[in-house]
Parts: structure tokens; C-alpha cells; sequence
């Protein structure tokens, strides 16, 4: 597979994903790139790009929440003059602007209901409307969209629709969170320590055995662009000598996560122990994104436990 910008692991999640977008790339099917913030969709839409038949063609990617919501529709479809105040003459939007390409479209799940009305009609028939004027105009786009948000849950309280839903994730690609793929690390450290002693002129970071078990052993739950940030952070620092846990920013220090006592008094009162349980459940499901496996990890029970349990108290994973 392609791909002008490296997607660094050996984690078996990453390369069957990897695998799989090779076959999805071919095609002109939308895809849903799932995945907690920092994980790398938009590398993923790139490789997608990259190796589909529209690789001679335009890439545009819109992050969503950056689009102002008094502009998003002239801005994705164009309008005419004097559409609204300041619209002096006629402008093409993005899909007019994408068309033969692809269009990345990330955290799609901050769209407004109104646009998701506008990009399903899109999706459905390839038409689309510039803002004042009375005629439909035709685009040739493939949509990839990303999300760090689980969709299933926006759509039951209504902050997101189910068509819509449906009609983006014809294949879904989900990227794991750095900290199940932690045999990764290290090689993500040694990328990023290279690359950025490349991009300053400066000599390249090395990692003392302490302070990279002590990364290795971090949550990351800002995924691999907080480890990427890490690294230019300590590169800038130009530390000439093995980093060691004392030269890692307060957060990163193994002390700082080491696992909470297990030790527990019961109070003078008594408690309710099925509520309690509950609690921890639906804690532990929130912590993993509904990951049961996760879930089960942290509460030291077997998966067919939780399962049980969930159905029992009626819990959402």
C-alpha cells in the first residue's frame, strides 16, 4: 500500500486495518473512519486517497468544527450573487470544487442537523444546491468521513441521523487507541525523536530504559499526537544525554499513573453493594468507549461476566 505519510506500527489491529483499506482503497465506496482523537484518521482518508482510482485528483479535507455554522453552506456548496449580504458575486463551493476527487470530511458528528439533511441528499443522488440559486448541480465525490464520537449514541438523542448514519458507513475502518497497541510505542518515540532531529538541524533523542518503560506504560489519552508532541517538545529541549523519567513533563512520570490500591473500607453505615456495581460498570464502559474487553480488563472479570451483568442492571456497552 502507498502511503506519502507513514501510519507507524506493527500492532496486528493496524496492519488488518491497513490490509483492509488496501481492498476499500480500490474502490469508490464511502468509508467511516473511526477512532478516539489523535489516532491518525485523517492518515488513514490520505492512504485511502492515495491508492484509490482518484489518485491523480483533488484531495480537500474540511475539519467540521472549524466551520462556522452561519457560513458551512455557501462554504460546502457554493452560492450565487447576492444569496445574502456580501455575496457580490457567484463562488463555487467544496463539492464543486472536489469533484472527481475526495473529500475528507472530519468529525462529522459536529454537523448541524440541517447540513446532515444537505450532504444525505448529496449522498443519495449526487446533487447538491448552492445557496440562492433555483438550479441542481452534479459532483463526482467520493466522502470519507471521520469521527471520534460513537455515532450510535448521538443518533438516540437525536443529535445525529440515522440515515445518514447508514448511508456513511458503508465500510468502517476503526483505528485503536495507542494505549492498546503498546508494543508500538517505541517505535513511534524513535520515528518522532528522528524526525523532528531532522526537522530542527538538532541531534536525535534517545530514550534511557526507565523513562521508555515509563512511556510504554502511560495511557496516551491524547494518542499519538500527544506522543508526537512529546517528542518535538523534548527535541527542542535539545537534553543531550538519555532521557530519563526526571526530564518527562509532570503528567508523563510513571507515579503519576501507577495503579490505584485495591485496599477498600467498608464505611460504618454499610452500602449498597448492586448499586455500587453499577457505578463501576458503567465507569469502566465510559473509560474504554464501551470497549467490553477493556472494560472487563480494568474490573478484573472475565467478558461473559460483564456481559451478564450489563444485561442484568440493563447497561448500555
Amino acid at each position: 500500500m502507498k502511503i506519502s505519510k507513514p501510519i507507524i506500527g506493527k500492532h496486528p489491529s493496524l496492519k488488518a486495518l491497513l490490509r483492509n483499506a488496501k481492498m476499500i482503497a480500490a474502490t469508490d465506496i464511502n468509508v467511516l473512519v473511526t477512532g478516539e482523537t489523535g489516532t491518525g484518521k485523517d492518515l488513514i482518508a490520505i492512504a485511502l486517497q492515495e491508492n484509490s482510482r482518484r489518485a491523480d485528483k483533488v484531495f480537500i479535507a474540511l475539519n467540521c468544527p472549524a466551520l462556522p455554522e452561519s457560513l458551512m453552506e455557501s462554504m460546502l456548496f457554493g452560492h450565487c450573487q447576492g444569496a445574502f449580504t456580501g455575496a457580490d458575486t457567484n463562488k463555487r463551493g467544496v463539492f464543486a470544487a472536489a469533484d472527481g476527487g475526495t473529500l475528507f470530511l472530519d468529525e462529522i458528528n459536529s454537523l448541524s442537523l440541517a447540513m446532515q439533511v444537505k450532504l444525505l441528499r448529496f449522498l443519495e443522488s449526487g446533487e447538491y444546491l448552492p445557496l440562492g440559486s433555483k438550479t441542481t448541480c452534479t459532483a463526482n465525490v467520493r466522502i470519507i468521513a471521520a469521527t471520534n464520537s460513537q455515532i450510535d449514541k448521538l443518533i438516540k438523542t437525536g443529535n445525529f441521523r440515522q440515515d445518514l448514519y447508514f448511508r456513511l458507513n458503508v465500510v468502517t475502518l476503526e483505528l485503536s487507541p495507542l494505549r492498546k497497541r503498546r508494543q508500538d510505542i517505541s517505535l513511534l518515540l524513535n520515528h518522532y525523536a528522528g524526525y523532528f532531529a531532522e526537522k530542527y538541524a538538532l541531534r536525535t533523542l534517545s530514550f534511557g530504559k526507565e523513562a521508555l518503560a515509563a512511556l510504554e506504560k502511560y495511557p496516551w489519552p491524547g494518542n499519538i499526537r500527544e506522543l508526537r508532541n512529546l517528542c518535538e517538545n523534548l527535541t527542542i529541549s535539545m537534553i543531550r544525554r538519555p532521557i530519563e523519567p526526571h526530564d518527562l513533563p509532570l503528567e508523563f512520570r510513571e507515579t503519576n499513573f501507577r495503579p490505584a490500591t485495591t485496599s477498600f473500607e467498608l464505611p460504618e453505615q454499610g452500602l449498597d453493594w448492586y448499586q455500587l456495581e453499577q457505578q463501576f460498570i458503567q465507569q469502566a464502559l465510559e473509560k474504554t468507549h464501551g470497549q467490553c474487553k477493556e472494560a472487563a480488563r480494568l474490573l478484573g472479570l472475565s467478558r461473559n461476566a460483564l456481559y451478564y451483568r450489563i444485561k442484568k442492571y440493563g447497561l448500555e456497552a
